[in-house]
């Protein structure tokens, strides 16, 4: 562990010390700091008082006001202080290392071109012969596409014999629509995954391909789009519910210009959404499953409080920035917040270094021992020393403290919420271009192209091709492929 900057020990001899004794000195150490700092503030107010009384010639004056000097700082906390600058340049900094695009074998390539000297660069001598080992330069380009139209005529012939007519029936391949699989893949695409606007979605298709498609059907393609996958979507929000750890968060949405919200749950292949009206424990226990043995993180938001503590993991991305919000109160909340950030950053630190390799998670868990005694003891003092708010939230925290280190105890679960935020965002960001939906059938695509998309990439597969298959599936009346990650190939 660092040694505080003002702690009265020598470098040597703190390097010598076990890392067990040293969290405990730094607890002591630091509690007695607080203590001192807070009968040092009661002595001012003392002094403050005992000055205001003497002033007052020792009658009954006025009460004193919090906006007097001294109490200011309880009715206008301090400004957030902006974040300073590294001093570094923008960009990749030294010693870090390049990522260059990597040749395609000779194999994979569709075309290659020998180009040699004719003639000596120096005496102008007639060369023959190839290198075994000539500089390779590859160029990526994409030849002109052009929509292939197919036009099925359908006869209508009259029998010789009876006289009645007979019309052709339908091929089945041949979808009744106007536009073929893979314009519904590409619509699918570049509205769901890609999050263009109609009218956009015309003018790409128009100017890369040569389709002639009216706004009007890029709706109808949609629908289609979302039919195709309905089946393969729904089967993965069944397996997500299996899982032994998921993320759960949701985030506001509009349908038909009322209030919706726009939840997720993502295990570490399969992501689902759904949008809802409400954001209750009901569509939590809809996407979790009633019954549900998985350990969930989550924020502390109190729709989650049905599940047992410890089946949660409270995330600290969040649980940073509550104590950012103590730092920022002043008095003793401030106290208190830098005590539990500095806790905070040992705890990322040691996880990295788990996550990369150079540290045990046995080790770990012997780390965080102590320092989970050390965050135990900031709470119960923010919640009989700190002001109300501060007193709430960590009274709050202590209640639900064993959520606070499921990660610990069970290996494969992150600490923080991140992975549900991450797969929220791009529907934050469809929300803000197109003002949500106007109709549940436009909710269903939302969703589902978002599930597509999501656990698409997380198992490297190709979303267009996934809806090409799929809808190419849906003409001849076949099940999609599947979306979980044990059935593809």
């Amino acid at each position: 562990m660092e040694k505080p900057p003002e702690f009265p020990v020598p470098d040597t001899d703190w390097q010598r010390t076990p890392v067990s004794v040293q969290q405990q000195v730094i607890l002591l150490w630091e509690t007695v700091q607080l203590l001192t700092t807070r009968l040092a503030q009661q002595q001012q107010r003392v002094v403050e008082l005992e000055q205001r009384r003497d002033g007052d010639g020792g009658g009954g004056g006025s009460p004193a006001t919090g906006t007097e000097k001294g109490d200011a700082s309880r009715t206008k906390p301090p400004k957030r202080s902006r974040r300073r600058s590294s001093g570094k340049k923008a960009g990749g900094q030294p010693g870090h290392e390049g990522h260059g695009r990597s040749l395609l074998a000779v194999e994979k390539v569709d075309e290659v071109v020998a180009i040699r000297p004719s003639s000596c660069g120096h005496c102008d001598h007639a060369l023959v012969g190839s290198d075994p080992h000539p500089q390779r330069h590859q160029v990526v380009d994409i030849p002109p596409v052009q929509a292939r139209v197919t036009e099925y005529q359908l006869h209508t012939l009259r029998c010789p014999q009876c006289q009645l007519l007979s019309e052709a029936a339908w091929p089945e391949k041949v979808p009744r629509s106007a536009f073929g699989p893979s314009v519904q893949a590409w619509v699918g695409l570049l509205s769901g995954a890609y999050r263009l606007s109609k009218r956009n979605i015309v003018t790409l298709l128009s100017d890369a391909f040569g389709v002639d498609l009216a706004l009007g059907s890029v709706s109808q393609l949609e629908q289609h789009v979302s039919a195709a996958v309905a089946a393969p979507v729904a089967e993965a929000c069944a397996w997500v519910q299996k899982q032994p750890a998921l993320h759960i968060d949701e985030t506001g949405w509009r349908q038909a210009r009322a209030k919706a919200w726009l939840w997720t749950v993502a295990s570490a292949l399969v992501t689902v959404f759904v949008i809802r009206s409400g954001r209750d424990r009901k569509v939590a226990r809809e996407l979790l499953g009633e019954n549900t043995t998985a350990i969930v993180g989550s924020d502390r938001f109190t729709v989650y409080d049905y599940l047992p503590v410890r089946q949660r993991q409270a995330c600290w991305a969040h649980l940073e920035r509550t104590f950012e919000q103590f730092v920022e109160r002043g008095g003793e909340a401030a106290i208190v917040g830098k005590i539990l950030l500095r806790c905070t950053h040992q705890m990322f630190t040691w996880w990295h270094r788990v996550r990369d390799g150079t540290l045990q998670h046995s080790s770990f868990k012997a780390y965080i021992r102590d320092l989970r005694a050390q965050v135990r003891f900031q709470l119960w003092y923010g919640g009989q020393w700190a002001d109300d708010k501060t007193a709430a939230t960590c009274t709050n925290l202590l209640a639900m403290e064993p959520a606070l280190w499921t990660f610990v105890r069970k290996e494969g679960v992150e600490p923080t919420n991140n992975t549900a935020e991450r797969a929220l965002r791009h529907g934050v960001l469809w929300r803000h271009t197109s003002f949500g939906t106007h109709s549940p059938a436009g909710s269903r695509f939302v969703e589902r192209m978002l599930t597509v998309r999501d656990t698409l990439r997380q198992q490297q597969r190709n979303v267009l091709d996934y809806l090409t298959t799929a809808c190419q599936a849906a003409l001849c009346h076949q099940s999609a492929p599947s979306l979980l990650p044990t059935t593809h190939t």
